[in-house]
């Protein structure tokens, strides 16, 4: 069993970087023979920027750019996928999406034809989702932001390519927290990527820093 544990943060010694290190160490003790590569897509230079090369594979005049198809390869390598990062303004951050909105495109992700329709082409991907939030639970209450970044994140992408979101978890409180409670989830969550069973958590913050 193999995960790829995706970081969006340009800070390597974040909160985020110390989840997605436990996340991969829970994972590794947890299951014999298991492996995991963690992909940092600030210091790798990821380009979030869709851009013409990026559209014409859309619209599938030419193939994907040759980063594209880096980061496809490793998914299809995966058998797990995990994203961690902080919540930006109620989402994820720009970086994140941008990698979203290149690598997860028409022809690879889905099919989408104007005669024949969708056809989602994920449906063997399970999707791990970790939020890392500045806010309480009750301010997300409060305003509904989990029930919407569920409905943009976990049903609005990932369903809509049929991956499997087995878990959504946003950490609240990332700021005022001791960081032990958070790690520990984390090595938790990594320890059971691989069990099958899917339990929806909870979600995360607007928060800047985490």
């Amino acid at each position: 069993m193999h995960a790829l544990i995706v970081v969006a943060h340009p800070d390597p010694g974040s909160l985020s970087h110390a989840i997605a290190a436990r996340i991969a160490e829970g994972a590794l003790l947890s299951t014999p023979g298991a492996s995991a590569e963690t992909v940092d897509l600030a210091a790798e230079g990821f380009d979030p920027r869709f851009g013409a090369a990026d559209l014409a594979a859309y619209r599938r005049e030419a193939p994907p750019p040759p980063d594209v198809a880096a980061e496809q390869a490793r998914i299809d390598r995966a058998d797990a996928l995990v994203l961690v990062h902080p919540v930006y303004w109620w989402s994820m951050p720009g970086l994140l999406k941008g990698w979203i909105d290149r690598v997860f495109t028409n022809g690879w992700a889905f099919d989408f034809f104007e005669d024949a329709g969708l056809v989602k082409k994920l449906r063997r991907l399970r999707v791990h989702l970790v939020a890392v939030a500045g806010a309480d639970a009750r301010t997300y209450a409060r305003h509904g932001y989990l029930g919407t970044m569920r409905t943009q994140i976990d049903h609005g992408i990932f369903d809509y390519c049929g991956a499997h979101v087995a878990r959504s978890e946003l950490l609240f409180d990332a700021q005022s927290q001791d960081p032990a409670a958070h790690l520990a989830t984390a090595r938790t969550l990594g320890r059971m990527l691989f069990d099958g069973s899917g339990k929806a958590g909870a979600t995360d913050r607007a928060d800047l820093h985490a």
